[in-house]
């Protein structure tokens, strides 16, 4: 097999860089990735898809094109006994994608295709039937793909592929991080194809990038601003808007589309938007885009702007009111998204990273960090927006990025109070951290390690921990996946219980081993409505449903006008609770079907009564 490289992207961002300062901005390096120079029947690497609403959105991944080579790639599916073109489409020469969307698709069958391009070159897998009809869905989450040698990046991903399969999971997430190669996403990209093709090809897939992606260390968007530190702490982007684009489309083409598909700055798109699959509803955010740096506004308590080393600094210091994280915009996709019930059960927030500052030790042994601003605990009255308006829809949060694996309940005004946080281990792991407070959780679980139950991050958020796959402190020895804690997440959502269960595996195990082990303090089992945490104050009445099962109920304040929660029912039965006495409106739907309560009191924690509800 011969190889090429990406030479004419590196020299465009190699002329790109030098209109810039060049003090702030990183140098271009040679090529570390060689490209394969493939046959001509193969030169479609791979291809992901989503389907939401009966819209197919699936995006081809090719290797280079000569001169004379069509510029067409056509899709065909296996229907009536024979291949079938449903949609054709221009490639995309910068990053060489063929993107498609189908309207009106049938996802009540499952269906061969094929991607096909010129005479020869074809890639084939199977478009799934959407598994309403499951009890369970499977969800499989990664990070943190590093493919750099001497730290588990060389190694095969072959233990994943089979572990992947074994669990037949329904849908894949890989949260960030695909690529390491910070001048060489589309390199790294196909080899990221290569790697888990073998399964990408053959479930919905979906796909977010994370800083490394985008060609920097640590990212805080700032609306597609340009980043004038090398290390980005003032905000914005190190590489060119053109590159930043070529990364999200090849990695996010094939979502469902944006809620809001107005550019930021610099013509960079967004991707935040929501895919509803197997009665399972999923906010897809963008944790850095919008993301304020904190380099200029917060006085500087470290060595880097975005690192605190002082435990005694003053965290309100800190949380300064020009600072965003999610944004409006994405907010008001929240407050949306969690009012919106269509065709679903549950609802799971996947993004890149987790709302806490989720580790102390960084880097190596030794290396603690009080507070790390490019954590999504920072700015706290951001953090707490977000995980306010998750909570409102029971939602559950599933993430990457940290390079350790963790679970949360996380609190915002008391312990508890909030939604759960599942952040998955790193599938290699180059950059160590270790979650070791200096003082034993409170309300920890009779037998649980001290570093468990109730803490506060270096932000002062509350956090209640229930498990962390720390890495051995002498990572050098010994295997460099497992003693460096790499692996990969699973989590399955049964609608029928209406419960969430984490399982976080290592790497090179054989999961279908009665001995293989996870990491300790996994599997964990929550119910859906345990990330809603808030205590109640007063219950409203008993609502009995006669005439259907399992609506959707919302609870809205008389007196703001506001909505508390909006949650589908499990059942023929539901106990309100709210956090004030006082009168609330209940609207009830189920379909086309819809029935308003008004002016219903909430007086007591110990309200007995019942109304019986026909729709």
């Amino acid at each position: 097999m011969k190889f090429c490289t990406s030479g004419s992207l590196l020299a465009f961002i190699a002329i790109y860089l030098l209109t810039l300062d060049t003090t702030a901005q990183p140098k271009a390096r040679k090529p570390q990735i060689p490209i394969p120079e493939v046959a001509r029947e193969d030169v479609i690497c791979f291809a992901l898809y989503t389907i939401h609403e009966n819209v197919l959105k699936l995006t081809a991944q090719l290797y280079p094109l000569n001169d004379r080579e069509d510029r067409i790639v056509r899709l065909e599916v296996f229907l009536n006994d024979d291949w079938e073109e449903v949609a054709r489409t221009d490639i995309i020469e910068r990053g060489w994608t063929a993107p498609f969307r189908v309207e009106d698709w049938n996802d009540t069958k499952t269906f061969p295709y094929r991607v096909r391009h010129g005479k020869k070159a074809q890639y084939t897998g199977t478009i799934r039937k959407n598994p309403v009809d499951q009890e369970e869905i499977v969800v499989a989450g990664f990070t943190g793909n590093s493919i750099i040698p001497g730290h588990g990046g060389d190694i095969s991903r072959e233990d994943i592929i089979k572990n992947i399969k074994h669990v037949n999971a329904d849908v894949l997430f890989f949260s960030g991080d695909q690529v390491y190669n910070h001048f060489e996403h589309y390199a790294a990209w196909l080899k990221f194809g290569r790697d888990f093709g073998e399964i990408i090809k053959d479930r919905p897939t979906i796909t977010i990038p994370d800083d490394h992606d985008a060609g920097q260390p640590n990212l805080w968007g700032e609306e597609g601003g340009i980043a004038k530190l090398r290390g980005a702490a003032d905000g914005g982007y190190l590489m060119p808007a053109e590159y930043v684009q070529e990364v999200e489309r090849a990695q996010t083409s094939h979502l469902p589309d944006p809620y809001d598909p107005t550019p930021v700055k610099r013509g960079i798109g967004v991707y935040y938007t929501d895919l509803t699959w197997g009665g399972i509803s999923f906010a897809i955010l963008e944790d850095r885009k919008f993301k304020t740096g904190p380099a200029g506004i917060i006085p500087e308590q470290g060595p880097r702007p975005d690192h605190i080393n002082d435990p005694n600094y003053d965290p309100a210091t800190v949380d300064v009111p020009e600072a965003r994280l999610l944004g409006d915009r994405q907010l008001k996709f929240l407050d949306d998204w969690g009012q919106d019930w269509t065709d679903a059960d549950m609802k799971v927030a996947l993004s890149q990273t987790i709302f806490a500052g989720g580790a102390h030790i960084h880097g190596k042994v030794g290396g603690r960090l009080h507070a790390d601003l490019d954590s999504n605990g920072w700015p706290q009255t951001g953090r707490k927006k977000a995980i306010a308006a998750l909570r409102k829809a029971f939602a559950f949060h599933y993430a990457g990025d940290q390079h350790l694996a963790t679970i949360f309940h996380h609190g915002i005004d008391e312990y508890r109070d909030s939604i759960y946080s599942f952040c998955v281990p790193s599938i290699a792991n180059l950059y160590l951290r270790w979650w070791d407070p200096l003082t034993p959780g409170l309300n920890r679980e009779p037998g649980a390690p001290d570093y468990t139950g109730d803490h506060l991050d270096g932000f002062h958020n509350k956090l209640t921990n229930y498990a962390a796959a720390n890495p051995d402190k002498k990572p050098a020895s010994g295997d460099k996946l497992t003693t460096r804690a790499a692996g990969f997440g699973i989590v399955r959502l049964d609608k029928k219980n209406r419960e969430i269960t984490m399982e976080c595996w290592p790497r090179n195990i054989d999961i279908s081993s009665p001995d293989a082990a996870q990491y300790p303090g996994w599997p964990k089992t929550i119910m859906q409505t345990e990330n809603y945490g808030r205590k109640a104050v007063a219950f409203l009445p008993y609502l009995k449903f006669t005439n259907v099962e399992s609506p959707i109920v919302k609870v809205i304040s008389e007196k703001s006008g506001a909505w508390l929660y909006a949650i589908r029912v499990n059942g023929n039965t539901f106990r309100p609770k709210v956090f004030e006495k006082g009168s609330y409106r209940i609207e009830i739907s189920r379909g086309e079907k819809k029935k308003v309560l008004k002016n219903i009191t909430a007086n007591s924690l110990s309200e007995d009564r019942t109304l019986n509800i026909a729709l």
